[in-house]
């Protein structure tokens, strides 16, 4: 069988949508796959590299951000669909924290993030800082949820956690964050 890098990408969201990013390794992947570890290293060149690829895998399906709306509501629009797309995979916000870490503008929907931070008001020289703090934003609202999820499971007393009211809370955060931009 012919591998392509597509494929092993495609398994690798896959793993992790199944067992989570402690299961996504290389050895992992290649059992997966039918093939020996080294079969990997011919699509990437390490695990870096390839979750920098899931990354941009889980946020592909994000629609480019809209430029005919005011750069809030564009803004806000991204960013509650990023954190969406996220929310529903386990460990996103590790994988998709590294690949931020590795390539800021690694994917399309960070780069229009960034896009709309600048034209939101932040100089060039912020541009990049606020982008960090949106996208932190956006990890740390998603890897919060997942907690309280897996905590929900390990301790049945704590209460399972309300998503209608976590996504409230990001967005109250969202525009705490806009507001300080000048762009509400």
């Amino acid at each position: 069988m012919a591998l392509s890098r597509e494929q092993v990408v495609a398994a690798a969201v896959d793993l992790l949508r199944r067992y989570g990013l402690g299961d996504l390794s290389m050895r992992r992947l290649a059992r997966e796959l039918g093939v020996a570890p080294g079969a990997l290293y011919w699509h990437v060149a390490n695990k870096q590299e390839l979750l920098v690829e899931v990354t941009d895998a889980l946020l592909a399906e994000i629609p480019p951000a809209p430029t005919d709306r005011p750069v809030a509501e564009a803004l806000t629009g991204l960013a509650i669909a990023l954190r969406e797309a996220l929310v529903q995979v386990p460990d996103a916000a590790d994988v998709v924290g590294l690949a931020y870490a590795l390539e800021p503008g690694a994917t399309r929907a960070l780069r229009d993030l960034a896009r709309l931070v600048h034209d939101a008001g932040a100089t060039v020289s912020e541009r990049d800082d606020v982008a960090s703090l949106v996208v932190n934003h956006i990890l740390g609202s998603v890897a919060a949820q997942q907690n309280r999820v897996l905590a929900a499971r390990v301790d049945p007393d704590l209460p399972t956690p309300d998503s209608t009211a976590e996504a409230k809370a990001f967005e109250v955060g969202l525009a705490v964050i806009l507001r300080g931009l000048g762009a509400d």
